[in-house]
C-alpha cells in the first residue's frame, strides 16, 4: 500500500490516515508487511510509534578503529582492514558451512570466520576497506595468529560513527530495524506533534521530538545522542508524573468524615517519652488531612525503629476522640498482636476501646469483636486479612491504617475501603526509598517521612567477616546468650538443592542441625522458614519472643514483623546473597531493647564491588542512605518491587540515574497543573493525548 492509498483509507477499514501514521499498524509501514509485522510482535512492537520508541540498547563506536595488532584480545573492538578473499570453506554438517576469510591492515592478517552466511561473503569486495567489530582471539599455541568469529562487517566509507544495536528476535536484524525506522521517520516528519509545550522546551533547552527520535536511533555524534536521550528521558518522566497526578486528583472524592481541628496535647502529655520532631511533623500533616473534605491518602514512610506506630496511634486518637472508628491491618498475626499491645499502651489510658481480630481467635471471640464494631463499642480494631471478611461491618469507619501495604493485593485493599463511605487511608512502610524516587513510586499518595530515630533507639555495630572467623562469631553468640540475651542466624536457603550438593550456601535446616550437634549444642536452637505452615511459624516466633528459644536460625521470613527486644546479635550467612536494603531490614530485628546490639555479615565473596557493598552496611545505619547506595549498585530494574506499584516499564529513563531530571519534572508538573489542572489548553492537546495513552496502557 503506497502513502496515497494509506492516506485515503478511512477509520472504517481499521486503518489510520497518513497524518496519524504513528498509530498505524506496523504491517502497513512501507518495507514491513504482514510476515515481518509478526516478528515485530515478538518485540512488543505493534504500531509505527512503538517502532520509533524502540530505542537501541547500545551503540557501537567506530570513531577510532584500531590496527589489528593494537586491538585488545577477547574484548569487542573495531578494526579497519582490507578484504583479501576467501581463505577456506568447510561444511561441518548438513546445513552448516563455515567460511574463513582473510583481512589485512597492511601489517597484520586477520582470519574471520563466518557461519552459514554465503550472502555476507558474496557481498564483500576484494581490496575494499571495511570496519570489523567483534572479539579478536589468539588461538592457544599460535602466537600472532589473530582470528575473529562472526563480526559485524561494514564498508569503511558507509559506516556511521555511532551505530545502533537493538534487542533482536530471529528474523530481524539491526539493518532491517534501522531501515524501517528511517522509513517511519520520513513518514512522520511533517506531522509529528510534540507533546512538550514550546515554553517548557525552551526553559529546559530540550529538542523537538522528531529530532530527538532521529538522533536516538541515528546519532550524528555523542553530543547529539546526549541531547536526544535527555529530551526523551524528560518526556517519559514528565508524562508519567502527570498521569500519576491526574489519577490522584481524579480518585479524590468528598469524604463523609471531615474532622474538626483539635489539639493533641492530651495524647502527647500521657506518653512516657518525648516524640521526635519528625513524628510530630507527620502527625500534623495527617491531622491536617483528616480535616479536609477529601479523603486522606497518605504514606508514612520510616526507617526501621523510627516510630511509625506512635504516629498511627496519634491518628487513631484524633479520629476516635471525635466519635469515629479506626482499623489497622497488618500482614501477619504476630505483627497484628504486637500492634495491638502497643496501641493498647498508647490509647487505653485515654478511654479508647481496642480489640484484636485475627484468624486464630475462637469463634466466640471473633463474634464479640464483630458485634462491638457494628454497634460502635470498639473504637480501634487491629487485625490481619480477617478484617476483610464480609461479616465484619463497622458503625462509622473513618480511618484505615495499613502496615506494609505491598503485602496486600489491590483487591484486598479495595475490599477494606468498601466497608465505609470514602474513608481516610494511612499506609505505613518500613522500606526506605530515596525521597525523590518515592514521589513517583507512590505517585497517588501524599508522603510523610520519619527520618529521625527516637533517642532511646540502640545503635547497632555491624562487622564484615569471612568463614575463617565463623567459629569466633558463634562463640560471640554463646557469650551473649550466657548473659541472658538471644540471637538470630539468617541463611539464604531453606535446604541445600539436590542438584548442587557441593553448594557453599548455608541452608536453614541443615545448618540448624549441624549447629545443634556442634558449636551451639548447649543452647536452645530452632529453625524457621517460609514454607512452614502459618500456625507452626507463629508458634516458633512466639516461643522466641517469650525467651524459650536462645538462637533462631531462619530465612528472611523474619525480615518484617517479629519484635524481640532481648535479641542483641544477628549473624547473616552468605551476606552477599542479599540486597543492601534487605540486609538493613533484617538488621532492624535487633537493637530494639535496652542492650547493645551487633550484626555480623559473613561472606567469602572476593569481588571488589561486593566487598564495597557489604562494607557500606558497616558504615551507616541510615536506611535512606543505604537505599540510595543499593539503587546505584543495582541500577534499573525491579528495585524494591517497583512493578508492584503499577508503574509502567520505562523505555529510556532510569529512576536513579535520572534523579535530577525527575526533580525538574516534578517542579514542572506542579507548575503546569496549577495553571491547567485538566490539560484543556490547546497548547497541551498533544500532551493530554500522550498522558491519556499512558494511563490506558497502565490500567
Amino acid at each position: 500500500m503506497n502513502s496515497k492509498q494509506q492516506e485515503n483509507r478511512g477509520e472504517k477499514g481499521g486503518k489510520r490516515r497518513m497524518n496519524d501514521l504513528r498509530h498505524t499498524d506496523i504491517q502497513y509501514l512501507k518495507g514491513v508487511g504482514e510476515k515481518r509485522a509478526q516478528l515485530y510482535q515478538k518485540l512488543q512492537i505493534a504500531t509505527v510509534d512503538d517502532l520509533l520508541r524502540y530505542y537501541p540498547r547500545k551503540y557501537l563506536d567506530f570513531t577510532e578503529p584500531t590496527p589489528i595488532m593494537a586491538a585488545p584480545l577477547e574484548q569487542n573492538a573495531a578494526v579497519l582492514a582490507y578484504y583479501r578473499g576467501v581463505y577456506g570453506e568447510k561444511t561441518v554438517r548438513k546445513g552448516l558451512t563455515i567460511y574463513e576469510l582473510m583481512f589485512s591492515d597492511g601489517f597484520t592478517d586477520l582470519r574471520v570466520h563466518i557461519f552459514n552466511s554465503k550472502y555476507t561473503v558474496d557481498a564483500l569486495q576484494f581490496d575494499e576497506a571495511y570496519i570489523l567489530y567483534g572479539k579478536i582471539t589468539e588461538p592457544h599455541g599460535r602466537k600472532r595468529r589473530y582470528e575473529m568469529a562472526s563480526p559485524l562487517i561494514e564498508k569503511a566509507d558507509a559506516v556511521k560513527s555511532l551505530t545502533p544495536v537493538y534487542a533482536l528476535t530471529k528474523g530481524l536484524t539491526n539493518k532491517l530495524i534501522g531501515a524501517n525506522v528511517q522509513q517511519a521517520l520520513k513518514g512522520v516528519e511533517e506531522t509529528m506533534a510534540d507533546p512538550l509545550p514550546d515554553d517548557l522546551r525552551q526553559r529546559h533547552q530540550l529538542s523537538h521530538l522528531h529530532w530527538a527520535i532521529e538522533n536516538i536511533h541515528f546519532p550524528k555524534d555523542r553530543e547529539a545522542l546526549r541531547l536526544a536521550k535527555r529530551r526523551l528521558i524528560f518526556e517519559e518522566l514528565f508524562t508519567l508524573q502527570l498521569a500519576l497526578s491526574l489519577i490522584k486528583n481524579k480518585n479524590r472524592r468528598t469524604t463523609s468524615y471531615q474532622f474538626e481541628e483539635r489539639p493533641l496535647d492530651g495524647f502527647y502529655d500521657a506518653l512516657p517519652f518525648e516524640p521526635t520532631g519528625a513524628q510530630r511533623k507527620a502527625v500534623e500533616q495527617i491531622t491536617a488531612d483528616l480535616c479536609k473534605e477529601v479523603p486522606m491518602n497518605r504514606l508514612l514512610q520510616g526507617d526501621v525503629g523510627s516510630g511509625k506506630t506512635l504516629v498511627a496511634a496519634a491518628a487513631a486518637y484524633f479520629c476516635c476522640k471525635q466519635g469515629c472508628q479506626a482499623a489497622l491491618m497488618a500482614p501477619t498475626e504476630i505483627l497484628a498482636e504486637q500492634h495491638a499491645a502497643t496501641m493498647e499502651a498508647f490509647l487505653s489510658p485515654h478511654g479508647l476501646r481496642i480489640a484484636p481480630l485475627t484468624g486464630s481467635m475462637t469463634a466466640k471471640q471473633k463474634r464479640q469483636v464483630r458485634e462491638g464494631l457494628q454497634m460502635g463499642e470498639v473504637d480501634l480494631v487491629i487485625g490481619t486479612h480477617a478484617l476483610l471478611q464480609n461479616e465484619v461491618a463497622f458503625e462509622n469507619l473513618a480511618l484505615i491504617i495499613t502496615d506494609e501495604q505491598h503485602r496486600f493485593g489491590v483487591e484486598q485493599r479495595s475490599a477494606f475501603s468498601s466497608k465505609s463511605r470514602n474513608p481516610h487511608t494511612l499506609v505505613m512502610s518500613a522500606t526506605p526509598i530515596p525521597r525523590t524516587l518515592a514521589f513517583t513510586v507512590y505517585g497517588d499518595l501524599d508522603i510523610s517521612v520519619l527520618d529521625e530515630l527516637p533517642k532511646n533507639r540502640q545503635p547497632i555495630d555491624t562487622f564484615l567477616i569471612d568463614s575463617g572467623k565463623r567459629a569466633r562469631a558463634l562463640g560471640f553468640i554463646k557469650k551473649h546468650v550466657a548473659e541472658g540475651r538471644q540471637a538470630f542466624i539468617i541463611c539464604p536457603l531453606i535446604e541445600n538443592e539436590e542438584e548442587n550438593p557441593d553448594s557453599q550456601l548455608k541452608s536453614v535446616i541443615a545448618y540448624a542441625e549441624q549447629l545443634g550437634r556442634t558449636h551451639l549444642s548447649t543452647l536452645r536452637t530452632q529453625f524457621l522458614h517460609g514454607k512452614m505452615k502459618a500456625a507452626e511459624k507463629d508458634a516458633i516466633m512466639r516461643a522466641f519472643q517469650k525467651g524459650e528459644i536462645d538462637v533462631l536460625i531462619s530465612t528472611t521470613v523474619v525480615e518484617v514483623g517479629i519484635d524481640v527486644p532481648n535479641a542483641t546479635v544477628m549473624l547473616i550467612e552468605n551476606a552477599e546473597r542479599f540486597g543492601l536494603s534487605q540486609l538493613h531490614q533484617l538488621r532492624g530485628r535487633i537493637g530494639r531493647g535496652v542492650h547493645k546490639s551487633f550484626c555480623i555479615l559473613l561472606s567469602d565473596a572476593t569481588s571488589g564491588q561486593t566487598r564495597t557493598r557489604l562494607k557500606a552496611m558497616c558504615k551507616t545505619s541510615d536506611g535512606f542512605q543505604i537505599s540510595e547506595y543499593d539503587l546505584k549498585l543495582r541500577g534499573p530494574g525491579d528495585f524494591f518491587g517497583l512493578r508492584q506499584h503499577g508503574l509502567p516499564k520505562l523505555r529510556i529513563a532510569d529512576m536513579l540515574a535520572d534523579v535530577r531530571v525527575l526533580a525538574e519534572v516534578q517542579e514542572e508538573t506542579e507548575r503546569l497543573l496549577a495553571s491547567d489542572p485538566m490539560l484543556q489548553a490547546p497548547a497541551h492537546h498533544a500532551l493530554r493525548e500522550a498522558v491519556a495513552e499512558l494511563m490506558r496502557n497502565t490500567a
